[in-house]
């Protein structure tokens, strides 16, 4: 993206000369103070809303996952077909498509299906309905379900926010094992320091409104990590780092 700008009708920018490159495989996190345009940044790479100025380029048919703050899961839909909805929707012909309960005939996953719901460890759930469900169980099938169609970008808007500590930790090396297997491209939104450096092979800390890039930080870690990388000097040191460039955009606001 070059010179990517959001307003809101005849407002303020909400997003500044955006100015944002990623590699295919790489995993990069929006860190910055609240209401600094991170998740507009998000919709606007996921053509959810337009564009005020500037150009955007995603690869030529490039598919791309969207994981929500929530995880928006259909309640009439069991966990298996919450995960296969993208692959149905997509082979829908146009104007089929229904929004309505479907019947309660026993569910045959697919094979894809099935194999994500075991990358996620909810083989054993398959049939289970969001309601039935821990919030990390359905962080869970909402990610399963972001990958259903191999995108070759994932974009995350803070989906372990809401979770414990203990289930945000697993999350999110449960999320890189996904990665490892599948080396999508990522771009992470979240407010903790230490998520975004165990995540990232970039950080980027965004200013105030309007938002723009303020720093970019190389991480420099092994991409293989786990519990103990949170104990390891270095992964301290990079927390440290990023956690001193967020207080200094902040006091400037």
């Amino acid at each position: 993206m070059r010179g990517v700008t959001k307003c809101y009708g005849d407002g303020p920018p909400v997003l500044d000369s955006i100015n944002l490159s990623a590699r295919a495989g790489e995993v990069l996190s929006l860190i910055g103070p609240s209401g600094c345009g991170k998740s507009t940044l998000l919709r606007l790479i996921a053509g959810l809303i337009p564009l005020t100025r500037g150009t955007l380029e995603i690869a030529s048919h490039a598919e791309v996952g969207f994981i929500f703050q929530e995880p928006t899961l259909l309640p009439w839909l069991n966990v298996a077909d919450n995960v296969a909805l993208p692959r149905k929707l997509k082979s829908a012909p146009r104007g089929t498509t229904r929004a309505t309960p479907p019947s309660t005939a026993p569910i045959l996953p697919s094979t894809d299906t099935r194999e994500l719901l075991a990358r996620v460890k909810l083989s054993a759930r398959a049939r289970a309905y969001p309601h039935e469900l821990s919030g990390g169980q359905k962080m869970r099938v909402s990610i399963a379900r972001a990958l259903t169609l191999n995108p070759q970008l994932l974009l995350l808007d803070e989906p372990f926010g809401a979770l414990d500590e203990m289930t945000r930790e697993h999350l999110q090396e449960e999320l890189l094992a996904l990665h490892a297997a599948q080396a999508w491209c990522a771009i992470f939104v979240t407010h903790s320091v230490a998520e975004a450096v165990f995540l990232s092979d970039r950080v980027f800390v965004m200013s105030a409104a309007p938002g723009r890039l303020a720093h970019e930080v190389a991480i420099n870690l092994p991409r293989l990590r786990n519990a103990d990388t949170r104990l390891s000097p270095a992964y301290q040191a990079q927390v440290t780092h990023v956690s001193r460039l967020l207080r200094s955009v902040e006091q400037q606001a």
